[in-house]
C-alpha cells in the first residue's frame, strides 16, 4: 500500500505545477481555460493510447467496464467545463477552494456507500486535517473583492468536485477487473472527444496552440498523461477514501511554487494549513503502513 501511496503522491505533485503553467499559458499565448482543458485531454489521450499499447498491449477492458469508461470520461470532460467556468465566475481561488476541499469529503461518502470501505479512526482525522488544512492554504490571501456571479460559480466548482469525486469511486470499481493503463487511455480518448466541442466556444483555437504548444504539451504529457497514470496504478492498491487526501498535496505543491519560483508570500494562516496538511499525510502513511 505504500508503494500506492507514493505514485498517488507523485501524480498529485505532478498536478500541482498545472496552475503555473497555466498562469504562462494564459499570460504569455493568451490561452484561454476552455482550450486548455481540452487540449490536455486531447494529447493525453494519444499518449495513453500508445503507452498502453507499447507496456500492456492490447486495451483489453473487460466488458462490464465499457459502460464505467464512458461515465468516468464524462466525468473528466464535466470537470474541465464546470471548473474552468466557475474560475471565470468566481475567481480561481474560490473555484479551487470548493472543488478541491469537497473532493476528499464526497469521495470518502460515496467509497464507504457504494464500495464498502471502512474508515479508521486515523483516516477520518486526516480527512479532516487535510481538508482543513488546505482551505487555509488556498485561501491565503483572500482575494479582494467581491466575485462577479458568486452563487452560480459556487455551484459550478461544486458540480467539479463531484465530477472528480465520481471518477475515483468508478475508477477505483473498474481496477478491480481491468488494468490501469488500458482503462485510463480509453477513458481519456473518450472524455478528449467529450470535450472537442468546448472549442466552438474559444477564439481562434489553432492560433492559441501554435503560441503555447510547449507548455500545453507538458500538461497533456506530464500533468494528465503520466500523473493520471500513476494515479490508476497507485488507486488499484490504496482505498478510494485514501486517495482523495493524498491528492490533497496537488494544492500544497501549487502554493510551494508560487513561493519559490513566482515570490509570492505564505502567511502564518498558509503556513498552518500547510503543516496541517503534512499532518493528514503522515497519519496516511501511519495508517497504512500498519
Amino acid at each position: 500500500m505504500l508503494q500506492g501511496l507514493l505514485l498517488i503522491a507523485l501524480a498529485a505533485v505532478s498536478w500541482g505545477t498545472t496552475g503555473s503553467v497555466t498562469a504562462v499559458l494564459v499570460d504569455r499565448a493568451a490561452a484561454q481555460p476552455l482550450l486548455i482543458g481540452t487540449v490536455r485531454l486531447a494529447v493525453a489521450a494519444v499518449l495513453l493510447l500508445l503507452g498502453a499499447r507499447i507496456i500492456a498491449g492490447p486495451l483489453a477492458i473487460a466488458r462490464g467496464d465499457l459502460p464505467r469508461c464512458l461515465a468516468m470520461a464524462a466525468c473528466m470532460a464535466a470537470y474541465q467545463a464546470t471548473y474552468f467556468t466557475a474560475v471565470t465566475m468566481t475567481g480561481i481561488v474560490l473555484a479551487a477552494l470548493i472543488s478541491i476541499c469537497s473532493a476528499p469529503v464526497i469521495i470518502a461518502a460515496l467509497a464507504v456507500g457504494l464500495l464498502g470501505e471502512h474508515l479508521t479512526g486515523r483516516v477520518a482525522l486526516a480527512l479532516v486535517l487535510g481538508v482543513l488544512g488546505t482551505a487555509l492554504l488556498i485561501a491565503d490571501p483572500v482575494p479582494a473583492g467581491p466575485a462577479p456571479r458568486f452563487l452560480a460559480g459556487t455551484l459550478l466548482a461544486l458540480g467539479a468536485g463531484v465530477a472528480y469525486a465520481l471518477y475515483v469511486v468508478t475508477a477505483k470499481a473498474s481496477l478491480a477487473r481491468t488494468a490501469p493503463l488500458p482503462l485510463t487511455a480509453v477513458t481519456f480518448t473518450a472524455a478528449a472527444l467529450f470535450t472537442l466541442p468546448l472549442l466552438a466556444w474559444t477564439d481562434a483555437p489553432v492560433a492559441q496552440v501554435a503560441r503555447g504548444w510547449p507548455w500545453l504539451l507538458y500538461l497533456g504529457a506530464v500533468a494528465t498523461a503520466g500523473a493520471y497514470a500513476l494515479y490508476s496504478v497507485g488507486l488499484r492498491r490504496v482505498p478510494a477514501s485514501v486517495a482523495g487526501v493524498v491528492t490533497l498535496l496537488e494544492p500544497l505543491t501549487a502554493t510551494l511554487l508560487g513561493v519559490f519560483i513566482f515570490g509570492e508570500r505564505l502567511s502564518g494562516t498558509g503556513i498552518t494549513g500547510a503543516a496541517l496538511l503534512l499532518t493528514a499525510i503522515v497519519l496516511l502513511l501511519v495508517d497504512q503502513s500498519r
